[in-house]
């Protein structure tokens, strides 16, 4: 009877036809990976620009929502009202990029210092080693002649700490020209996509109802209303996430300022705001501000990093498993499990790209998830409903 029916051939045919192109697809891509994975590089690169506009435009949209709403609330004139989405966009922007810029201002000039006074250290403790050969040395410390008996070849320690000394500063050294280059090129995509952004932002309301036309018209009603009503939930999920995460980050960068201060150590205020803007990645993002923060205080005196790397460890503790679930896990309706494992799984995927996106993603596939059981539920209660009358 199957066979027979000329519509379930052809929808049989098109299945079959359909799996066996996956199947070349697949071998022909095992065979080609090398190919593969320069030309998936290719259009990241290309596209690169591009998507971080759209990461930009959705992070500028906060504040830009906020500004906007409260920019001019009662103004009459067509001509005021037509400034606030520009002042709004500017706005936003030299909030954002003010706050790193701030805090690059605080941090570098102290880290330079702190670079500065090690390699002053690292040169004295050379010079040290080059008395110890000398008898006046010995005869200047206690217990230095029971010291200078024993066989130790102080030269070949001071050459073999010039040497490290040296080729740690040539690595520094092609690491900061690299770096350079990089950042030379991601700055030129990120003005471009800077550029991107301030357009979509200018033109969201426009953009908006083009993409909802085109939806419409080239897709089922069914997939096209569930393709809106995605879209819709990840930009609420992703507008929750950035205030969420701003917050978080905002208690841990106060509360490390807080503990530095009562512990008495070095850099408070420095330390604690570059922790607090590297806690923007979740979770893992203040072991970023924590091995700065031990570099520089290290500087100053070896117990006291000691100290701050003990103190930082047990507030990073507290806040991955106490803070950052409640106050981004409860903006987001995620428990907090999910979000730790979002974190795991997007960092393992992407790096720290991938930890910073991935809270979002998995709150967007939670919520459409728990959305789909909802009406599965739902459906399958009332076909149950509908068989009991039938019995009845």
């Amino acid at each position: 009877m199957f066979f027979r029916d000329k519509q379930k051939r052809d929808l049989l045919g098109k299945w079959l036809i359909g799996v066996v192109a996956v199947c070349i697809l697949f071998y022909l891509a095992m065979g080609n990976l090398d190919i593969l994975g320069r030309s998936v590089l290719w259009v990241v690169n290309l596209l690169l620009p591009l998507v971080l506009g759209a990461f930009f435009a959705l992070v500028f949209n906060v504040p830009m929502g906020f500004i906007e709403r409260h920019l001019f609330p009662h103004a009459k004139r067509e001509r005021v009202k037509r400034l606030r989405r520009p002042l709004a966009i500017l706005l936003s922007i030299l909030l954002v990029f003010g706050i790193f810029i701030g805090v690059a201002f605080l941090v570098i000039p102290q880290l330079a210092g702190a670079i500065k006074l090690l390699s002053s250290q690292v040169l004295e403790t050379i010079d040290h080693l080059s008395q110890l050969e000398t008898e006046a040395f010995w005869a200047s410390i206690p217990f230095g002649d029971t010291i200078s008996r024993i066989d130790i070849d102080w030269v070949a320690m001071q050459s073999k700490l010039e040497t490290w000394a040296l080729t740690t500063g040539s690595n520094l050294m092609d690491g900061a020209i690299n770096a350079a280059g990089s950042f030379a090129g991601t700055t030129v995509d990120a003005f471009i996509g800077l550029v991107f952004a301030i357009y979509i932002l200018a033109n969201k309301e426009t953009l908006k109802r083009q993409g909802s036309r085109l939806i419409h018209a080239w897709l089922p009603q069914r997939a096209g209303g569930g393709l809106l009503h995605v879209a819709t939930v990840c930009s609420r999920i992703f507008r929750s996430f950035v205030a969420g995460q701003v917050t978080e980050a905002f208690i841990l960068g106060f509360l490390c300022f807080i503990g530095m201060l009562l512990l008495g150590l070095p850099y408070a205020a420095m330390i604690g705001a570059l922790v607090g803007v590297s806690a923007l990645i979740p979770i893992v993002g203040a072991f970023i501000g924590m091995f700065v923060g031990i570099f520089m205080i290290l500087t100053v005196s070896p117990l006291k990093a000691l100290i701050f790397a003990i103190f930082l460890l047990v507030l990073q503790q507290v806040e991955g498993n106490l803070i950052y679930p409640k106050v981004v896990g409860s903006k987001m309706n995620l428990p907090g499990l999910w979000v730790l494992a979002a974190i795991t799984i997007g960092g393992e995927l992407a790096g720290p790209i991938g930890m910073l996106l991935g809270v979002p993603a998995f709150s967007a596939l939670y919520t459409l998830l728990k959305e789909a059981t909802a009406n599965r539920e739902a459906a399958l209660a009332a076909k149950e409903d509908d068989a009991s009358e039938e019995t009845t």
